[in-house]
């Protein structure tokens, strides 16, 4: 990489590629396909961080809708969903506008952790504080400097780091907007969630953005599968939204509509072993996980408190007290 004053060579692009400090949509030329690196701040040798950032603007005007991932710097399968949306992506046909942002959390991604580099969560303290500390400054330019003026939202997530998670989506249920969206991404599960405000789907919902939460399976890794069915629910939406024509690819089934979900945690310490498998029904009562001591020998056993799908679970077997062992939604 080679940054000039306004723009950034890298290895595998022949056109350098711009450095902005405000994503301004309204000066692209409609019908173009654009990259840029945004700036947000400055590190401790005063050198830029920026986020990559791709646009398509469209011919017509009409909706503009933004594709997020990385919020959390280890969750990486959005990150190829969103690359190759835009390899897909004509701009001559396109109404309306289409952002990616691969990677909204640079410094954790780089750092290979879910947290940004001063141990804060991104997605705890959205829409962050002009004069606050290092990630809060960062998320409130982020907010005010990529994210003004988006009608959709789509961010995509996967489980945090010893956890393994379904393909489900979080969305606010009671708003009709919001419930289309989550079924065109043609999830295994929906869980009724209004997003809290410190999320970054919640501060965007606090700006008029009809936005939902995509949870594309597991971290720190690309898995073919999901990313493949994170993508189908783009275009689905692109579709759905008249911003590209095309067919809308329906579910193979259903999802599972849940009305909430919560986690259950281990009381003691040891070795835990989840037994339900992601998407698998539980009745309440079942055995879901043991806890040994360093020995092997038997703490307790855990039993589901209700019927319910399992969202997620832990896959890490070093369990402190109050570690997590399954994601259970309720029908």
């Amino acid at each position: 990489m080679h940054i000039n004053n306004d723009t950034v060579e890298i290895l595998g692009t022949e056109n350098p590629v711009p450095i902005v400090e405000l994503l301004s949509l309204e000066k692209m030329e409609p019908g173009t396909q654009k990259r840029y690196f945004l700036k947000l701040v400055e590190d401790g040798l005063g050198l830029p961080i920026m986020i990559p950032v791709l646009v398509a603007r469209g011919v017509k005007e009409g909706p503009v809708l933004a594709v997020t991932a990385a919020v959390h710097g280890n969750e990486l399968n959005g990150i190829p969903v969103i690359q190759r949306l835009f390899n897909d992506i004509d701009p001559a046909v396109l109404t309306g506008t289409i952002i990616g942002i691969p990677v909204v959390n640079v410094p954790g991604f780089l750092q290979m952790q879910r947290k940004f580099n001063d141990d804060f969560d991104l997605n705890r303290l959205m829409p962050g504080n002009e004069y606050g500390n290092n990630s809060e400054v960062y998320a409130y330019r982020f907010m005010e400097r990529a994210m003004q003026g988006i009608d959709y939202l789509l961010d995509l997530h996967t489980a945090s780091f010893g956890r393994i998670n379904s393909y489900y989506i979080r969305a606010n249920w009671n708003d009709p907007v919001s419930r289309k969206l989550a079924m065109l991404q043609n999830p295994q599960i929906i869980v009724n969630s209004p997003a809290p405000d410190s999320t970054l789907r919640g501060s965007m919902q606090g700006l008029g953005t009809k936005a939902i939460t995509l949870e594309v399976g597991d971290p720190n890794r690309f898995q073919k599968s999901l990313i493949r069915s994170g993508l189908e629910g783009v275009h689905n939406t692109i579709i759905h939204l008249g911003m590209l024509d095309g067919d809308i690819e329906p579910p193979e089934t259903d999802p599972v509509l849940c009305k909430k979900s919560y986690w259950i945690y281990t009381d003691s310490g040891g070795i835990l072993q989840v037994f339900p498998q992601v998407t698998q029904r539980v009745k309440k009562g079942d055995e879901i996980a043991v806890l040994k001591n360093i020995f092997g020998d038997l703490i307790r056993k855990f039993h589901a408190p209700e019927d319910g799908i399992v969202i997620g679970k832990s896959v890490h077997p070093t369990a402190q007290t109050g570690s997590r062992i399954l994601h259970l939604g309720i029908e």
